[in-house]
């Protein structure tokens, strides 16, 4: 060791001396530092000071407390994009039992579930594309859900979702100004994808046609996918029986690839579920 780096070591050595040491930490006479127990790696690192003999000697983190570091950013992070799905999914489902339409929840009765995922699977297509999808069929045969699942598995991506209906919409804009009207409607375009559900149970007042025709064309000019499920067929919709329908329903089928649900209604079996489970709870006796 040269006479420079004598001195650099005594420094060293009686810096690392001055620092209060932790009970997992101590000095290794071979360079004068702060070492950890655990992995032996360095606590302190020597910085030169440029034009000087002298050198600055902060503390730094050893391997073991890189990994520990690092471990503990990701949680955070983890932490963070939870909670910010959580206030996504929060703001964009309409209805908090959209909260339960899941890939995880699906009973495997409806073989277009496969769509749903296929969907979700070619999210980056579709929106480059504006490829949404017109969902119609009889009551209860697994649309909502179907949609709700797609809706769910795009928020767990971070990917902007609003699944809503016409009456909820329509009763937000009732009592707005015009101007807060047209603010709630830009910011309806401005998610990712919208989900439009049970098209055809609003009121066909002259108002709520126009606020409909709105919400889609806004839609239409900002190019973002549009998913659409309704009881109406798809007959019905290619022949509307006037011009407000037809300027509405013309730019859902221009965008919305339509899919058929058929089959019988899943809510019935739901409803005899409910039924059973009620007669248990009714027909138990009280523990005092």
């Amino acid at each position: 060791m040269n006479e420079l780096s004598s001195e650099i070591h005594v420094l060293l050595t009686s810096t690392a001396r001055n620092a209060v040491l932790t009970t997992d930490e101590y000095i290794d006479p071979t360079d004068g530092l702060i070492h950890c127990k655990s992995c032996s790696g360095q606590r302190q690192a020597v910085v030169p000071i440029p034009g000087s003999a002298e050198c600055f000697i902060p503390r730094c983190l050893c391997p073991c407390q890189t990994l520990t570091e690092q471990h503990r950013r990701a949680a955070e992070e983890q932490r963070k994009r939870i909670e910010r799905i959580r206030r996504s999914r929060e703001q964009g489902l309409q209805g908090r039992h959209l909260c339960d339409y899941t890939f995880a929840n699906d009973n495997d009765h409806n073989p277009l579930m496969e769509k749903a995922h296929a969907y979700v699977n070619g999210w980056d297509k579709a929106y480059a594309s504006n490829t949404g999808l017109l969902l119609f069929g009889d009551v209860g045969t697994g649309k909502s859900f179907f949609a709700g699942c797609i809706a769910n598995a795009l928020l767990d991506k971070e990917i902007s979702v609003m699944m809503t209906n016409f009456p909820a919409i329509l009763s937000r804009l009732t009592g707005m100004p015009p101007e807060g009207r047209v603010g709630y409607i830009d910011s309806i375009g401005r998610y990712d994808l919208l989900i439009l559900d049970d098209l055809g149970v609003e009121r066909n007042t002259s108002y709520a046609m126009e606020q409909m025709f709105q919400i889609v064309d806004r839609r239409y000019r900002s190019c973002k996918p549009l998913i659409v499920t309704t009881n109406l067929t798809l007959e019905q919709m290619k022949n509307p029986p006037d011009l407000e329908h037809s300027r509405i329903y013309s730019r859902i089928l221009e965008h919305c690839a339509p899919i058929l649900f058929s089959g019988k209604d899943m809510r019935k079996d739901t409803a005899a579920t409910t039924k059973t489970t009620a007669r248990a709870i009714l027909s138990s006796k009280a523990v005092l």
